[in-house]
């Protein structure tokens, strides 16, 4: 034997010529070491027979198609099966040898042993799935972590917020105290001291002054301890009590804003009111509503300068709209308009309790509707809308 065939028969790696149907025409000694076949059992089997059942579907689908295509191919990764049936993976190199009108002659394979490298493979695989899980469980935690801090700072400022809005409460019901004992003293004082004239002045022209001043302290007490029975029905759960009705209601908004504007010497308030169909409400709430709205707007308003109400009913919707001229009402001072306890700044000669807009939101929610403020630099408008119920039809 020669150099040439030593070489071939024992190289380090094994080859194997093929026919163009797919025979082994010859295999070297490497191969026949490795799958313990003689050189004359692999002599006439098919290549795809020292496949395993995968490298054969492999061979059919690709390897053999692919080789025909472009002639050669590199590096493709086969598993072959021995003679006892233990499968040995490989690398194979492929050349087919044509003639020269390009007719295929044989195939030339080269095989490789790579069990190292498929198990290297596989660990490399193994190491990238396992960094991919540890990946995804330090996102995993990385997001509960970052949420469970996001969680503890809200926390941490509704605890705080919630801290300071108790002691603004707190001071709120101090000074509410404080305005609720000095506003029913001034009409109890008024009162007695017209007792105390009517006592000791019989003149009947001083007495039905002294009587009319007392009715309007009477009503002013009245309206403070109505407030407080309506905070008080709200605080406890029951809600603010209405009597549903259909009512003629325009004439009912326009005599409270006579009323509200009587008391006030420089008020002026402009009315547009299409209400020609009655309206189910409770007149009295509704009123009460208004009342609250139109003394806030004149209170708050830009003197000199008109509050405007406007009310109607269109597409089953009742609107009243009161608007006054003025600067935007304060980030801070919106957010708690409607709950109680809370005045914005008023001017120094304003009075009151400040549950006005708490009232009217009490009463709108208890019609069903909402209370609504919009405020720019211009003016500022409360809408309170609720909805209409069709008239039944009696036949």
């Amino acid at each position: 034997m020669d150099d040439a065939e030593e070489l071939y028969e024992n190289a380090p790696c094994a080859y194997v010529s093929l026919h163009p149907s797919g025979y082994i025409l010859r295999a070297n000694q490497t191969l026949v070491d490795w799958l313990g076949y003689s050189k004359e059992e692999l002599a006439g089997k098919a290549f795809h027979d020292i496949l395993s059942a995968p490298g054969r579907i492999f061979y059919e689908t690709h390897f053999a198609p692919l080789l025909r295509m472009q002639v050669f191919f590199d590096e493709v990764a086969l598993d072959l099966s021995d003679a006892s049936g233990t499968t040995m993976p490989v690398l194979a190199n492929a050349r087919e040898v044509r003639d020269a009108d390009g007719a295929p002659l044989s195939v030339r394979i080269a095989l490789f042993r790579a069990r190292q490298r498929r198990q290297y493979e596989r660990e490399l695989l193994e190491a990238r799935r396992a960094a991919e899980k540890a990946r995804e469980e330090l996102a995993t935690l990385n997001a509960s972590l970052e949420e469970r801090v996001e969680n503890a700072v809200q926390k941490r400022i509704k605890l705080e917020q919630g801290l300071w809005y108790e002691k603004q409460t707190a001071k709120l019901r101090e000074q509410f105290v404080a305005v609720l004992g000095h506003d029913l003293r001034n009409p109890l004082a008024s009162i007695r001291s017209g007792a105390e004239i009517l006592a000791r002045d019989p003149v009947p022209e001083k007495r039905e002054k002294v009587v009319t001043l007392m009715r309007s302290s009477i009503a002013r007490m009245s309206s403070l301890i109505d407030d407080m029975l309506d905070l008080a029905a709200s605080r406890l759960g029951k809600g603010m009590a209405v009597e549903m009705k259909r009512v003629e209601l325009g004439p009912v908004i326009q005599q409270v804003v006579d009323e509200v504007v009587a008391g006030r010497d420089e008020a002026r308030v402009e009315t547009q009111i299409d209400l020609p169909d009655p309206i189910e409400c409770d007149e009295g709430r509704i009123g009460q509503l208004v009342s609250n709205l139109v003394g806030n707007a004149i209170d708050h308003g830009s003197e000199g300068e008109a509050v405007r109400v406007v009310s109607a009913c269109r597409n089953g919707v009742l609107t009243i709209r009161v608007t006054n001229a003025g600067g935007p009402i304060p980030p801070d001072v919106r957010v708690r308009l409607f709950q109680p306890f809370s005045r914005a700044e008023v001017r120094a000669h304003q009075k009151g309790l400040g549950l006005g807009l708490f009232i009217a939101s009490e009463i709108a929610r208890a019609h069903k509707g909402k209370l609504e403020v919009e405020s720019d630099e211009k003016e500022t408008t409360f809408l309170f809308s609720m909805p209409q119920t069709a008239p039944q039809t009696v036949p």
